[in-house]
């Protein structure tokens, strides 16, 4: 979880290069994974709703993406400073807004504690389904300590941490209770369409087609096949999937880290400036690491 700031070195913040988290949040394919949440977040009606009253999502989808990315982006590698301001900024936004039910009409707060858990465990199933199914070599004892170490990520935005998925069954659990409340209406089927083909200007499309929407479809595919059911629409079949995705993978770790990092805002590198060389994130590092954390009796 990372440990407190002392005056014997520097703040490794809320997770720390001892997490599984920092280790695993800067692999490339946390963008497609970052899509594939938008899909199945998209599927509460309440939660989509609240997106859609309360953000020009059709014209500024990248810009809630981005930001998505830098929360993310700074809670895991920001200092605790830096991600305990982070969490206060959202929960202020979100004690602000409110929507209305799209089935009964009712108005309901934005931060209602089942939406935000909602959004958490969409989240965070679809980084750890991506990561794993795209050859990253975690342990079962490391997804399990993956979705634990994230309960600070959903305290931050508000909710009871002891109310939060512990571990991978758990968060099974969670996903099993909660289908029967999921449905694609019309919020979710515009989303689907913005996804599978976002506006871009004329100049663009051929490159939207080209590099967007094999990984739009990437992220779709990767859905649970109940999630495709709702959306109404198939996807490529399983095994089909699981090869694109090794590929994609192993395609976007073979750009340079350091070339990778350079993008705006830059958690990683400023993470290690603070930390030193030994902080630098590498899924693979996760290899050394894994016998231990699945001995018995180990978390």
């Amino acid at each position: 979880m990372g440990e407190p700031p002392t005056s014997e070195g520097p703040d490794p913040g809320l997770y720390g290069p001892a997490s599984v988290t920092w280790q695993c949040h800067g692999d490339p394919v946390m963008w497609i994974a970052g899509v594939r949440a938008l899909y199945l977040q998209a599927l509460h009606p309440r939660a989509v709703r609240g997106v859609m009253e309360n953000s020009d999502f059709r014209h500024d989808a990248w810009g809630r993406l981005l930001r998505t990315a830098d929360f993310v982006g700074t809670v895991t590698y920001g200092t605790t400073e830096a991600a305990e301001r982070a969490g206060a900024r959202v929960r202020k936004i979100h004690r602000t807004l409110s929507a209305t039910d799209p089935d009964t009409g009712e108005r309901f707060p934005v931060d209602d504690p089942e939406l935000l858990l909602w959004v958490h465990c969409a989240q965070i199933d679809s980084f750890l389904h991506i990561l794993r199914r795209s050859g990253v070599p975690l342990s079962p004892a490391q997804a399990d300590r993956y979705v634990d170490e994230n309960r600070v990520n959903a305290r931050l935005v508000g909710l009871d941490p002891s109310e939060v998925p512990a571990g991978t069954e758990q968060l099974a659990a969670y996903f099993e209770r909660i289908r029967p409340r999921l449905a694609a209406g019309p919020d979710a089927l515009a989303v689907d369409e913005f996804l599978r083909s976002p506006p871009a200007p004329s100049l663009l499309i051929p490159g939207r087609n080209l590099l967007w929407r094999p990984l739009a479809d990437l992220a779709y595919g990767s859905l649970p096949g109940y999630a495709h059911r709702l959306y109404g629409r198939p996807a490529a079949a399983p095994r089909s999937v699981t090869r694109r995705l090794r590929l994609t993978g192993h395609l976007l770790r073979s750009i340079p880290a350091g070339l990778r990092w350079q993008l705006p805002p830059g958690h990683i590198l400023k993470a290690m400036r603070r930390m030193g060389p030994g902080s630098r994130p590498s899924t693979y590092t996760l290899r050394t690491s894994a016998a231990i954390l699945d001995r018995p009796g180990r978390a």
